[in-house]
């Protein structure tokens, strides 16, 4: 199994989950057996596209900036506390870092644990929050994310810690040389219904077609999926065709 780095830095509870997992994100290697390692083809593109994740932040944080304060204050009214939340994900180079987004779910909702693992979600989501996830404008804040330089505009979903088998892919592939993305080619393409061993063929499809008109078309084709919702789902989905939806 290949390790993540700063995985000894992981909270208990995380570690446990790891060590004690189900299968609940496991990938059916077979299903990925043709895939190969994709090496960063293309590295002059990778200087102009942090250059502009930089100037699209910034500028995405000016305009929003009133809006987002009247949303925190309605987040904050609908269930008081802290309006931002902040959980662990795995980045480039396999490393942890702290993911911002609006919080959705009350206090009281179990830590360390993806959507998909509650019992009956839609119990700890808010009234608001349902809205904000369902149009992702919990995700805003991961903007501060791209100017630290986590997170790219356009990039692999970075992945919570326990999602092990994917992690492991991920690195296998080569797709842990590259920032994870605000939005990527799994997003318009079935957001949380696309299983784990297509979220990692679609990693891998973006390393082979890394570029800036991939990028372009990925965000102009991310706009229309936000408005209409396409592919949110809440906890599990269990059926013949479908696995668990997990909310990223």
């Amino acid at each position: 199994m290949v390790q993540i780095e700063d995985k000894l830095d992981f909270p208990p509870e995380v570690l446990k989950k790891i060590a004690c997992a189900n299968g609940v994100h496991s990938v059916d290697e077979n299903a990925v057996s043709d895939l190969k390692f994709v090496g960063v083809r293309n590295r002059p593109y990778l200087i102009f596209k942090r250059v502009m994740d930089i100037i699209l932040a910034l500028v995405a944080l000016f305009i929003i900036a009133i809006p987002m304060l009247i949303v925190f204050l309605i987040v904050y009214i609908d269930d008081p506390g802290n309006v931002i939340f902040a959980q662990y994900r795995v980045g480039r180079g396999g490393r942890r870092f702290k993911l911002y987004k609006l919080r959705t779910m009350r206090r009281d909702t179990p830590k360390y644990m993806s959507t998909s693992e509650v019992d009956d979600p839609n119990r700890y989501i808010t009234r608001v929050g349902h809205i904000l996830r369902r149009l992702s404008i919990d995700e805003l804040p991961q903007l501060i994310n791209v100017l630290r330089g986590d997170m790219s505009i356009v990039g692999p979903r970075p992945l919570i810690s326990d999602e092990h088998e994917i992690h492991d892919l991920r690195m296998k592939f080569g797709v842990y040389k590259i920032r994870p993305g605000l939005t990527g080619l799994a997003q318009i393409h079935g957001r949380d219904m696309v299983i784990p061993a297509d979220k990692v063929r679609w990693d891998v499809r973006y390393l082979e077609e890394l570029g800036f008109w991939t990028d372009v078309k990925i965000v102009l084709s991310t706009i229309p999926k936000i408005i209409g919702g396409n592919g949110v789902v809440e906890g599990f989905r269990n059926s013949a065709n479908e696995k668990e939806g997990i909310r990223h």
